[in-house]
């Protein structure tokens, strides 16, 4: 099966043809076009509405297309009315922008030319055409190597260098801050993520990925097993595409095997799975001619669309189930449960039979090394597919978290995450679980602008006061699950490993040597047990020989030490409170 054949829009004008289609796919639309081509669509037609929804570092608007009948453009018509709501971000690393130009030709199937008006018959679009603006007008003809067109592309991150799809937890970009309004006041019921690949060469022109773990409802999983998988992929190959899941290789030979692909929460898609809602990533195969892959992104979003009109019952009943179980999970502490924090592959694999292209490996003369030479001649073969996971860490859940009022940045992201809380209005003390957080180890190097750390959490379960106005956040609501990833210091996105508790790490008072002489020396005399643990480290030739370390040894065991050190300042509540 070639995937270079799918149909193209039928009967379109040539005034409402996109830039990709009047250049035979050789070039896209820069930021000011793509906004007067969305604004043509809004003056044009009464299915759309064309708005910013937000604006970026460097203040330009986030464009937004709303697509509906009826004038179905808020999302308490679209609730009222029973309209399936899809969210359809593109362009969020805006050098893969396929999604653009598939998005623009659909909305314009839908509005101008009307080959696609029934789409919208049970459903209200969303599309952003480009996510990270200001990147996308870093646009070059070298930005991506490993792509085949167009012409000139944006830019990976945006003009701040930062990676938008590293940032759906941390939310320290304005372009997240705005996208996590857009879904609070949306809560979508599907979401897509628009992308192309880079690595190995195939056959298939689209690959795709969904949460099919333990990090997302049973009910989304089931919902996109059935229905993506089950019914739609088939519907968008016989318009001339090829699809499979998405491909990570092991290694430089393809035979090595491939790998899935486990979106945390820093993800799109992993963030759609800690809503509870389905997250569709599409992968196009960056070696592939441009038309190829923006249609076969075109062919996914409306079949996609199709598929969720004719089955909106069936979606919105996995979704309201979804929910209904993250709610009720926090209302009752149970020290049994299992919330997974983090998640890896097993060495359990399966055959997968790998519509590949025919290949050699060489001596190269360049790197002194092996290189891998493609050819064009489709090949079969099996491969060792790795897609069984299990989870690595997991908490049983509180019933509440309180934050001291101090930790501010960390209320601005809850707040920005629409995760509900309440704020005490006197000093509140009482018993929680938390965490001391031990052998601190930063990273070398700065990761999207903060300096992450690792560290062990030690259990710790004690009385503490916290100030009046401290915030407690009930898990008893929708958007818990992003709650506990940010509040938990055992997940990999949570604020404490991205850096935004750091300052606990760091000793304020020090002792001056003459004085801890004297004090080490009482504190000998005064304890034998003291004295056969000291003389047991002095066994350590490190210690032995560093007259500093030797009587930190002493201040640490002290009364002056602090004990504040490396402690968790957010507690878990495990009981019913009142405050």
């Amino acid at each position: 099966m070639t995937a270079n054949a799918q149909s193209e829009s039928p009967n379109v004008p040539k005034d409402w043809r996109t830039l990709a289609e009047q250049t035979d796919y050789r070039q896209s639309w820069n930021y000011a076009d793509t906004i007067r081509f969305a604004q043509k669509l809004d003056k044009a037609s009464d299915k759309i509405i064309y708005k910013s929804f937000g604006a970026s570092g460097e203040n330009k608007d986030l464009p937004l297309l709303i697509a509906a009948d009826d004038k179905t453009f808020s999302p308490e018509e679209a609730r009222r009315k029973g309209k399936a709501v899809i969210l359809i971000q593109a362009g969020i690393h805006s050098g893969e922008i396929d999604g653009k130009d598939a998005g623009f030709a659909l909305l314009r199937d839908i509005a101008i030319t009307k080959t696609r008006a029934d789409l919208l018959k049970n459903a209200v679009l969303l599309f952003i055409p480009i996510y990270n603006v200001d990147g996308h007008e870093l646009a070059s003809p070298y930005n991506r190597i490993n792509q085949n067109g167009p012409d000139e592309m944006g830019w990976r991150g945006t003009s701040a260098n930062l990676n938008l799809n590293r940032d759906y937890m941390k939310a320290d970009a304005p372009e997240t801050r705005a996208f996590l309004r857009l879904w609070n006041d949306w809560k979508p019921d599907f979401f897509f993520d628009l992308h192309v690949t880079d690595g190995a060469d195939f056959q298939y022109n689209v690959t795709y990925e969904y949460a099919h773990f333990d990090e997302v409802s049973p009910f989304v999983k089931n919902w996109m097993n059935e229905y993506f998988d089950g019914r739609i992929v088939r519907e968008v190959e016989k318009e001339g595409n090829l699809l499979t899941h998405y491909l990570e290789f092991g290694g430089r030979e393809v035979t090595s095997g491939i790998y899935t692909f486990i979106a945390a929460p820093r993800f799109a898609t992993g963030y759609a799975a800690l809503r509870n809602r389905p997250g569709l990533l599409i992968e196009t195969h960056s070696l592939k001619p441009y038309r190829s892959r923006v249609r076969g992104t075109y062919d996914v979003l409306w079949k996609t669309i199709a598929e969720i009109n004719d089955s909106k019952a069936s979606l919105f009943e996995a979704n309201r189930k979804a929910d209904e179980e993250t709610i009720a999970r926090g209302r009752i502490f149970d020290p049994s449960a299992r919330f997974p924090l983090r998640l890896e592959l097993t060495e359990k694999s399966e055959p997968f039979e790998l519509k590949a292209v025919e290949y050699s490996i060489q001596d190269s003369e360049i790197s002194g090394g092996k290189k891998i030479v493609y050819g064009t001649k489709p090949l079969e073969i099996t491969v060792k597919k790795f897609d069984n996971a299990r989870v690595s860490s997991a908490i049983a859940p509180p019933l509440y978290y309180i934050v001291p009022p101090q930790w501010r940045a960390a209320i601005d992201v809850l707040q920005a995450h629409g995760i509900e809380f309440q704020r005490t209005s006197k000093p509140l003390t009482i018993e929680v679980e938390s965490y001391r957080l031990t052998e601190a180890k930063w990273a070398t190097a700065p990761f999207e602008n903060r300096l992450p750390v690792n560290y062990k959490a030690v259990p710790v379960t004690e009385p503490r006061t916290f100030p009046a106005q401290s915030v407690i956040v009930p898990l008893s609501q929708t958007a818990a699950n992003a709650a506990i990833h940010l509040l938990e210091p055992g997940s990999g996105d949570s604020l404490a490993a991205w850096g935004f508790f750091n300052a606990v790490f760091e000793q304020k008072e020090y002792f001056s040597d003459y004085i801890m002489e004297k004090i080490a020396a009482e504190m000998l005399a005064k304890d034998a047990d003291l004295k056969r643990e000291f003389e047991e480290k002095l066994k350590d030739e490190k210690f032995a020989k560093s007259p500093r370390a030797r009587l930190n040894f002493f201040y640490e065991r002290s009364p002056y030490s602090d004990k504040k050190i490396g402690v968790y300042p957010i507690g878990r509540i495990t009981k019913e409170i009142k405050w």
